[in-house]
């Protein structure tokens, strides 16, 4: 499809090139590129606009690798310049996917590699016009140098993959040289995956409920349910380490959807021990809008719980929302419609997006704890925060202010006129037993 060399020639090329590098005493590096964001090109515009994605990819490969100048090459006598640099385009491959590898050979310095990463990147950055649609893309590339890196092509390959999957956890569209301790990252990310994919069917998830209180009156508005993981060795593992590793996987489809059941039956439960109904807030995490029937699940999870609409909030994140993909402006749209409210988690730490705000049927912002922590005592905290309630009030969103931990936190959050408080101050995340105590006292609590 792309014109590349694939696995299978790879390998020849590669232990070809290291037969070279053996002999006159030179490095050899291996840059393992992977498109960041391909996946959902592929889920939003359909594999054919993949496909013409990657034969785009593969020709800017081409371009600017063969534009390089030749770094570490020292031409023999009678070798034409030009021709040797068009010999060097041939060793970028296609591993499979959206994988691709650039071998560098004759290298004097291993950090003439970082020189090439750089340029692909920075080729790889503009826009790529796919059908009618522009997208755009970046790379993660990781960095392994033989022979200090591996000694033979595979544990030189399985360095720059772990040094790969280094820059794609900083953000992407960067680069990265692998390190010993990287082997350790690595095999530690494998056992989180492989225990990942039996923990729904072991039981081993359970979920925590934290109330969000209702500023001015101080009662309860809303619980956030949030997700907890000891697997069968009694090791808890945080989302933020295996939240990551399941969208990677698509695992976090059926995790998910599992979160959203158990939040909303457990909300039903509650309602019918005569609590009072308050809103259960729920995380979509962006690789579950990846799975085109979402908006039928959130229908079904709703029918089998007896819960209106309208006790539903789903929590999404800044990435979710900053493309225009379809996929998900129609089901957010759709789920709209069945009445159900939508959250903006972690404001002011993604991407930010105004023109996303006027977009999307956001109703809350939630300003995130990094803003909230220092508001009592850091003027650049407090002229931030200030700054987004202010921006949420313009466009008549209500705030709600995760991570409060003091009073004077929550006096001056208050006076801002932020909507919700939710922290510690309030209450640790709680397990069903204890939110169930917690609504028994709170039932009793005097009103204001």
């Amino acid at each position: 499809m792309t014109g590349l060399p694939n696995r299978e020639l790879f390998r020849e090329q590669i232990e070809q090139a290291l037969d070279r590098c053996r002999r006159i005493d030179k490095q050899l590096a291996l840059l393992f590129l992977d498109i960041d964001r391909f996946k959902q090109v592929n889920d939003s515009l359909g594999h054919s606009s993949g496909d013409l994605l990657l034969t785009q990819v593969a020709d800017r490969l081409r371009r600017v690798v063969r534009s390089s100048d030749s770094i570490g090459l020292h031409l023999e006598s009678g070798e034409d310049a030009e021709a040797e640099i068009e010999e060097r385009s041939k060793s970028i491959s296609r591993l499979g996917g959206d994988e691709f590898t650039i071998l560098i050979s004759d290298l004097e310095h291993s950090q003439d590699a970082a020189r090439v990463a750089r340029r692909v990147l920075h080729a790889l950055s503009g826009a790529y016009t796919v059908g009618d649609q522009e997208v755009f893309v970046g790379g993660s590339i990781g960095i392994a140098v033989w022979p200090e890196d591996g000694i033979d092509s595979e544990l030189l390959l399985q360095s720059a993959d772990s040094a790969m999957y280094h820059a794609k956890a900083r953000g992407g569209n960067t680069y990265e040289f692998f390190n010993a301790s990287m082997n350790v990252v690595s095999a530690r990310r494998l056992s989180v995956e492989t225990r990942l994919r039996r923990a729904l069917e072991r039981n081993e998830f359970k979920l925590v409920y934290q109330p969000i209180r209702d500023a001015m009156t101080g009662r309860l508005s809303a619980a956030e349910a949030l997700i907890r993981w000891v697997d069968a060795d009694g090791e808890s593992i945080g989302p933020d380490e295996f939240i990551p590793i399941a969208e990677e996987t698509g695992l976090i489809v059926d995790i998910g959807a599992w979160v959203l059941r158990t939040a909303c039956l457990q909300a039903r439960d509650w309602r019918a021990a005569g609590h009072v109904p308050f809103r259960m807030s729920v995380n979509i995490a962006v690789g579950q809008w990846s799975d085109l029937g979402i908006v039928e699940s959130v229908d079904q999870i709703l029918f089998e719980s007896g819960l209106s609409p309208g006790e539903l909030e789903l929590e999404i994140t800044e990435s979710s929302i900053l493309d225009d993909n379809p996929n998900i402006i129609a089901a957010i749209a759709q789920l709209t419609d069945m009445g159900i409210g939508f959250a903006l988690d972690d404001f002011g730490t993604g991407y930010s997006s105004l023109s996303a705000l006027q977009r999307f049927p956001i109703e809350r912002l939630k300003i995130d704890r990094s803003f909230v922590s220092g508001v009592d005592e850091n003027t650049n905290d407090q002229a931030l925060t200030s700054a987004i309630v202010a921006l949420a009030k313009r466009l008549d969103l209500m705030v709600v202010a995760e991570g409060v931990e003091t009073e004077a936190q929550a006096r001056f959050l208050m006076d801002l006129g932020c909507d919700e408080l939710q922290g510690y101050l309030f209450s640790r995340p709680l397990p069903p037993d204890d939110f169930r105590v917690f609504l028994e006292l709170e039932a009793k609590a005097p009103k204001s």
